[in-house]
């Protein structure tokens, strides 16, 4: 009888392992599938719960940063200015938290079989992509109410959005994921991360609020994809194309310092996890 031994490759190919992903992509789609199952099989409210969320967030925010506090919007009116901004960064916040934890999850799967631990993270992060596109259809209903028209152009953008937040979602998830491996306790540093980096990203407020000060905030990848969405969606700016390319950089570098980290630590996830 033959025994196959796979050992672990001594150098590492991004090229490479997009084929080994592809080869495995059934695996894929089963743990998204996996993910989404056991997310909205056993609740009350099921998918209804992806629109309830963000669209309760937008009504408080509104209430308190909207109302009393008067906090400005570039001319928007404060609900469909805040859900823009929500809704990237749920796909972002939610997609980090369930990433970082994505591989002590899956440890059962991790220690009983080869295959690229690439697709665990993965999975996670098109699970929250599904998420993002059904909480979509509130934005949409919004802008059809406050008449709103967005650019043309839009339709080109819109996915380099997405694929900058995918790469700021890899880049931290992936270097959070393996420092979680051996460190426990950075689950409980992460939800405080999360809390703090949304200050940082104008979520609730325009980014030229801060002035000159808001180039500062172009290091932060979803920065860029934020208020890009916006100018984009609704019509209401010139697409900035430099701030667009900032975000892109940022989150290239996030992505080759995350995804670099986890290659090297690959190999003693089994043992460690």
């Amino acid at each position: 009888m033959n025994t196959l031994i796979i050992k672990p490759k001594k150098t590492f190919s991004f090229v490479g392992d997009l084929k080994e992903i592809w080869e495995y992509r059934g695996l894929l789609y089963f743990l998204t599938w996996r993910d989404l199952k056991v997310r909205y099989k056993q609740t009350a409210v099921g998918v209804a719960w992806v629109i309830f969320q963000p669209v309760v967030t937008m009504v408080v925010f509104n209430v308190f940063f909207g109302k009393f506090l008067k906090t400005p919007s570039d001319g928007i009116p404060y609900p469909i200015f805040v859900y823009t901004g929500l809704l990237f960064w749920q796909f972002f916040s939610q997609s980090l938290s369930d990433v970082s934890g994505s591989l002590v999850n899956n440890k059962n799967i991790i220690t009983k079989i080869y295959f690229p631990r690439l697709i665990i993270p993965i999975s996670n992060v098109v699970t929250a992509f599904v998420d993002f596109l059904v909480a979509s259809l509130v934005l949409a209903g919004l802008i059809i109410y406050y008449h709103y028209t967005p650019h043309l152009i839009g339709l080109v953008i819109l996915p380099i959005l997405v694929i900058i937040t995918f790469l700021a979602i890899l880049g931290l998830g992936l270097l959070f994921a393996s420092v979680n491996v051996k460190y426990r306790d950075v689950k409980y540093v992460i939800p405080f991360f999360i809390q703090i980096l949304m200050f940082v990203t104008p979520v609730i407020y325009p980014a030229s609020l801060l002035g000159k000060y808001s180039k500062i905030l172009a290091l932060n990848p979803m920065t860029g994809v934020i208020s890009t969405a916006r100018a984009t969606l609704l019509g209401t700016a010139p697409i900035n194309w430099a701030l667009v390319l900032a975000s892109l950089i940022a989150a290239l570098v996030f992505f080759a310092i995350g995804y670099v980290y986890f290659k090297k630590t690959e190999k003693y996830f089994a043992d460690i996890v």
